[in-house]
């Protein structure tokens, strides 16, 4: 019995935390998800420009190292 309650209980433990998370959780307003979808916008594009850099800084260094054929 100690064998399945080892099991059982730490499956129940997160089943009662899921149910008080999804209570908790609320649909955004229009407000709330036009703030989240600019910042997320604004990430990705600041990911692009730094990658952008990083590659064009690179490619001529790598060109460099290694020879052009």
């Amino acid at each position: 019995m100690d064998a399945i309650d080892s099991v059982v209980d730490p499956l129940r433990a997160f089943a009662k935390d899921s149910v008080r998370l999804v209570k908790r959780c609320h649909k955004p307003d229009r407000n709330e998800f036009t703030k989240v979808a600019v910042r997320t916008a604004i990430g990705f594009v600041v990911m692009g420009f730094v990658g952008f850099f990083v590659k064009l800084i690179f490619i001529p260094i790598n060109n460099i190292i290694v020879g052009s054929g």
